[in-house]
């Protein structure tokens, strides 16, 4: 076997810390010794595979070598507790080197732990991405835009959190689940947002945070095949992802989706998508996540867009999740379908000030109306309230196309 390259390293990172940090965690029961103990594993996988090569089982290597390292420092720093914990170490039934599978249950406990409501919903992205993702504190930080000590302290706080408010490191009862489960979708689908639509900064896409979300996701699909919201996330995640490569020009330039190249769509993504949208209806549970999957479903048909049932789901999503994002959105739609007007008259009744596509849509339907004074006020709202420079830059082309 041929030495491995500094990718295939990375790759088998990213794809097995989560599942070593959730096993040293549940055998030591401390987050931060779990980490230690995974990352001197992965140091030493540096250290000897390109020399040696890769094991047949690379995630079943770390997991026995983190936890070997855990041992070795239990009996450098021994005490009658630590004995105790390290008996359950050297006794454990954790998979070895040459055990293949996954270990869901401990990967499941630590999405719970990530986003458990006593903790804030940045403390629950950060260590979500931290913990499962293997992202370092710099990488997270620069994802957020807050400097790597900020990011650090808030990674350190929510572990001491953990810590002293004992919280449990386990999967919710049956009862608890559905008041627990909608945080942790929401942590997911928060990552994605902003890796799709980047709040600011020059990009107006983040494809490591979309990868990422899409990664959680299809975990999360693995750990819960019985729940339908967890497969209408990652459908809608998908559906979405799948029309990236058309969202910016050659010339950098944000492009909506009526005036995109279909034929530059991920045909696989979305017929991914699709059977999974359609998986969803069969069970007949309907819920947020599976409607806006839905809707994303009809958009990404091939021909013209079928505004009417575009209607008809956001109706029914207003039933399910009302909001006034969910509304605005709605009177999207409704513009299609009844005209501006219509839709205006939705859109000025919301309270959404704060938010520049509110301010967006509306000088859209003014633009339409021929309010061209009043569409102009509005895109210069949108432009003051937008921190994304590639939506800036879509929206003074608008302006000034008014004339």
């Amino acid at each position: 076997m041929g030495p491995p390259d500094a990718p295939g390293i990375e790759r088998t990172f990213r794809e097995s810390y989560g599942r070593a940090v959730a096993v040293l965690t549940r055998l030591l029961g401390d987050i931060d010794a779990a980490e230690e103990a995974v990352q001197d594993a992965f140091l030493t996988a540096v250290a000897r595979w390109p020399t040696n090569g890769v094991p047949p089982s690379p995630a079943g290597w770390i997991v026995t070598t983190a936890r070997n390292r855990a041992v070795d420092r239990l009996r450098r720093e021994s005490t009658r507790t630590d004995r105790y914990r390290q008996a359950a170490l050297l006794h454990d039934d954790t998979p070895t080197a040459d055990e293949e599978g996954p270990v869901p249950d401990d990967r499941l406990r630590m999405v719970f732990t990530c986003c458990h409501p006593a903790l804030s919903t940045p403390a629950q992205v950060a260590l979500t991405l931290r913990l499962l993702g293997g992202l370092t504190t710099a990488e997270i930080a620069a994802a957020f835009l807050v400097p790597e000590a900020t990011m650090a302290q808030r990674l350190v706080r929510a572990k001491a959190k953990i810590r002293d408010a004992r919280i449990p490191y386990r999967v919710p009862r049956e009862a608890e689940l559905p008041d627990r489960l909608p945080p942790v979708l929401a942590v997911v689908y928060l990552v994605f947002t902003e890796g799709h639509s980047a709040s600011s900064g020059d990009r107006l896409v983040r494809e490591d945070l979309c990868a990422e979300a899409i990664r959680l996701g299809r975990l999360l699909t693995e750990l819960m095949p019985d729940e339908p919201e967890v497969t209408g996330l990652l459908a809608l995640m998908l559906l979405t992802d799948a029309r990236r490569p058309a969202r910016v020009g050659p010339d950098g330039e944000l492009v909506l989706l009526a005036d995109q190249d279909r034929g530059l769509w991920d045909r696989s993504l979305i017929a991914e998508g699709q059977d999974l949208v359609r998986a969803c209806l069969r069970r007949n549970r309907p819920g947020p996540y599976q409607l806006q999957a839905a809707i994303n479903a009809v958009h990404s048909d091939p021909g013209p867009t079928d505004w009417r049932q575009v209607l008809a789901l956001y109706d029914q999503l207003l039933v399910v999740a009302p909001s006034p994002v969910v509304a605005l959105n709605r009177a999207v739609a409704v513009a299609e379908v009844r005209g501006p007007a219509a839709a205006l008259s939705l859109v000025d009744a919301l309270d959404l000030d704060r938010l520049d596509v509110f301010h967006a849509v509306r000088a859209d339907l003014l633009r339409r109306l021929g309010r061209s004074p009043e569409a102009a006020e509005a895109y210069t709202t949108a432009i003051a309230r937008s921190g994304n420079e590639t939506e800036r830059r879509f929206l003074r082309r608008r302006l000034a196309e008014l004339g």
